[in-house]
């Protein structure tokens, strides 16, 4: 069995960092579209959960901070209420999307991207009704429209990722262990 040079201790920071840039040229060109679903899919199958949670957090604040600086978001209690509550539901997308990865053995970034966009466009549903702000941006027309945005984000990230994998900048995600927890001790 071959051994495995640590990975260069660099290799994280400059993945975090570009994909944090990534979200500024997103948040600037999509304004209140920002596609995290993509990003929190992408950074649970790049990631460690720890890395994956600060790196959405990153993207999430990144763009909260573009949005009241460069693009003028209203200054007001429900921005803010929206703003906090994208960013719990960032999180909870990344979550399921690392719940979901490896579980899946063919395709699992399909269905990694696919959970995450659900559990955040449902969260989201959830939260406008629970407080009363209706349904009108959830129609068919608006959903297909950020599943596109989101889709082409992830797609074109993740091929960067790979680029990066195939250029020796980046490491493919670790396989998950196979089995229940009591047989991989055994």
């Amino acid at each position: 069995m071959a051994e495995h040079s640590p990975a260069p201790a660099w290799r994280t920071p400059l993945w975090i960092a570009l994909l944090v840039l990534a979200s500024v040229v997103f948040s600037l060109g999509f304004a209140c579209a920002l596609p995290l679903a993509a990003f929190a899919a992408l950074a649970a199958l790049t990631l460690s959960r720890r890395d994956a949670l600060l790196l959405v957090g990153a993207v999430w604040l990144t763009n909260q901070i573009a949005g009241f600086t460069v693009l003028h978001y209203p200054l007001d209690p429900s921005t803010f209420a929206w703003g906090a509550a994208l960013g719990a539901v960032a999180l909870v997308s990344t979550l399921a999307a690392q719940w979901v990865k490896g579980r899946v053995p063919l395709a699992g970034g399909a269905f990694a991207f696919l959970a995450a966009f659900a559990v955040y466009e449902g969260s989201l549903v959830a939260i406008s009704l629970a407080f009363g702000s209706g349904l009108s941006n959830f129609t068919p027309a608006i959903v297909r429209r950020i599943l596109a945005i989101n889709f082409a984000a992830f797609a074109a990230l993740y091929l960067i990722h790979r680029m990066g994998v195939f250029a020796g900048l980046g490491k493919p995600a670790a396989p998950r262990p196979q089995g229940t927890p009591r047989e991989r001790q055994a």
